[in-house]
This record gives structure tokens, C-alpha cells and sequence, in this order.
């Protein structure tokens, strides 16, 4: 899929980046070219130290903001593939700065398209968030928007071959600013912070998160946004996994942040298929494929009518014994509770 391929990769030195770049090395011995595009120097110099010129030629290093687009259009001349994963992703970040983070995430996505459409690119898959379901902070808006950006982004291709879709996907395990690494850092003060003790979240693996963008690269017509099926898992069940018996305060819910997460809504399931290992949720407005279309090309059935899918009320759930052991496994093995 990816031999013989240029790929580039925005924001491509934060975590998603790196487990993408490793994964593109490990799969594809005959990758053309990997492009990581950042605007954070120290990142770059600390993944090339990890990925030296010598034994990696096919990694190439571009400073660049997706906000400037004669510098995004420069980097993608020559450019099979991309995956757009820069953006502002901290909530309180992004309400105190509202205009950077419309910045980064809107008019870069905007940027990404055009770049895409102007230099021949044949395929983009953006990164998005449970956060842009039903947002209700201003991140989670502007990842909605951004999402709306790439699909629709379809509809004005023209004549060129190329198409743009969406992964969706919850709380990536251990992920920096994510409450595990928050927990393990705090369990030996004897006390955990809780929001709410209602609270639930999805979960999913690093991994789980790159092997879902291969798999839109590979099967996607242009218009979805993709979506996994995974576990919730309960914030007291983390409190639990992470440090038994530990007093567990709640603090209250921070602003912007909901009790429970949606990557589906009950409006959303009207243009919802079932793809079996995900969820696709089809563009409302397409000229070129229709519902049919894209449930023939990926063997698919529509959902129920009313389905939505939130943490809350999901049917999958993680335990207290199979967090410990997903920590353990992707996060710190030497972990003991």
C-alpha cells in the first residue's frame, strides 16, 4: 500500500507521529519517502537522533507551520500521502487561545486541503477526536469544522485523483495529558483527584490508533469518518487499577469537559454504517458516491435507526484486572499497583 510511496505526516513528531513512523518502517520496506512536518525543532532533532540519516535515508525533516501555506505547499510537492495529525488538542489550551487554536486547526485543515489539491497528492487521512461530537468546547468545535473541511473537501476535487477522509477515535492510552500518566504520577501522594465518579471515557491503544489510519488509507472512497469500535473504561476503575484503596477526592468537572464521551450520535446514525471492526459515518452531502456505493465497496450494513455510540453506554467495557495489565503493556512494564 505504502511502497514506492511518498508520504508526509503533519504534526508529525507527537506521539501518533512517531508510533506511525515506526509502524511505516516495520510494514513497508520499500517506502519512498516519509516526510515528518513540524514546527517544533527540539522534537525534530530528538527523533533524528533516534532515526539516523545513514540508516534511514527515506526520512526526511521539514520545520514548517500547516498555518503557512506556501511552506506546506513547498513540502508537498512530490507527495503520495498524507496524514494530517498537527493540531492545538489541549481543551484549556485551546479556550484561552481561541484564535491560535482556530488557526491550527481550521485554517491549517484548510491549508492541508488546498496543498493536497495543488500538488497531486492521491490520498489524505486527517486525525480527528471525540471531542468534535456534539462538541461542547472550543476545541472540539474546531475539530468538527476541520472534519466538515475534509470531507467536503471530496466534493470539489474535480477531475483529480484523490481522496479525503476522517479517523475518529477516543482517549489514546498513556497519551501525554491523559489521566493514566496523570493517576501514575500521583498515586504515591495516597490521594487521586475525580471529576466525577460518573465519569467514563473510550480507550484505545497508540497502535490501535495507527493500524485504524492504515486501514482508511487502504479501504476508504473519500468522505468517511471512520470510526473504532472500543472499550470504555470508568474513572474510578482507573483510580482502582492504578493505586487500590487510594482516597479519591472529586474535584469537579472541569470546563469543557463532558460526563460522558460521543463519536456517534443518534442524528449522526441516519448516514452511519457498519463496517464490522468500525463504524463509518458517511458525508450528508456527496456527488460522487452515493449511500449504496459506499456500502457496496465496503461490504457494509447501516445501523439501527436511533443507534449512537457513547462511553456511557456502550456495551464493551475495560475491568479494573485488564487496565493494570493495558498499562503494563503500553504504558510502564515494571508497573505494580
Amino acid at each position: 500500500m505504502l511502497n514506492n510511496k511518498t508520504v508526509l505526516i503533519t504534526g508529525g513528531t507527537g506521539s501518533f507521529g512517531k508510533k506511525f513512523i515506526e509502524t511505516i518502517l516495520d510494514r513497508y520496506s520499500g517506502v519512498k519517502k516519509i516526510i515528518i512536518y513540524s514546527r517544533d525543532e527540539l522534537k525534530q532533532s530528538d527523533l533524528k537522533k533516534k532515526y539516523p540519516e545513514l540508516g534511514f535515508p527515506q526520512l526526511r525533516f521539514f520545520i514548517g507551520d500547516v498555518r503557512d501555506k506556501d511552506r506546506l505547499k513547498r513540502a508537498c510537492e512530490g507527495v503520495d500521502v498524507i496524514i494530517h495529525a498537527a493540531a492545538i488538542k489541549q481543551v484549556d489550551t485551546a479556550e484561552y487561545n481561541p484564535t491560535e487554536c482556530i488557526r491550527t486547526n481550521i485554517d491549517g485543515a484548510e491549508n492541508v486541503i488546498h496543498a493536497a489539491l495543488d500538488c497531486g497528492v492521491k490520498s489524505v487521512v486527517a486525525l480527528s477526536t471525540d471531542k468534535a461530537c456534539a462538541p461542547i468546547n472550543l476545541y472540539g468545535a474546531t475539530k468538527l469544522v476541520s472534519d466538515k473541511l475534509f470531507t467536503a473537501a471530496n466534493n470539489i476535487r474535480g477531475s483529480k485523483d484523490i481522496k479525503f477522509s476522517v479517523v475518529r477515535y477516543g482517549n489514546v492510552m498513556g497519551s501525554r495529558g491523559s489521566v493514566i500518566p496523570f493517576f501514575l504520577n500521583k498515586k504515591n501522594d495516597g490521594v487521586l483527584p475525580i471529576t466525577h465518579p460518573e465519569m467514563t471515557r473510550f480507550n484505545i491503544s497508540l497502535q490501535d490508533g495507527v493500524d485504524m489510519v492504515m486501514y482508511a488509507l487502504d479501504q476508504h472512497l473519500g468522505g468517511e469518518i471512520f470510526v473504532p469500535k472500543i472499550p470504555s473504561y470508568r474513572i474510578l476503575d482507573i483510580a482502582e487499577a492504578i493505586a487500590p484503596g487510594c482516597e479519591t477526592p472529586i474535584v469537579g468537572i472541569r470546563p469543557g469537559e463532558k460526563l460522558h464521551e460521543e463519536m456517534i450520535t443518534d442524528t449522526d446514525s441516519l448516514n452511519t454504517i457498519d463496517l464490522g471492526k468500525y463504524y463509518a459515518i458517511l458525508p450528508s452531502v456527496s456527488f460522487t458516491y452515493s449511500e449504496d456505493d459506499y456500502l457496496l465497496h465496503h461490504k457494509a450494513k447501516k445501523v439501527s435507526f436511533g443507534f449512537k455510540y457513547n462511553s456511557g453506554t456502550n456495551e464493551d467495557w475495560e475491568t479494573v484486572d485488564s487496565l493494570r495489565g493495558l498499562i503494563i503493556e503500553h504504558i510502564d512494564s515494571s508497573f505494580e499497583a
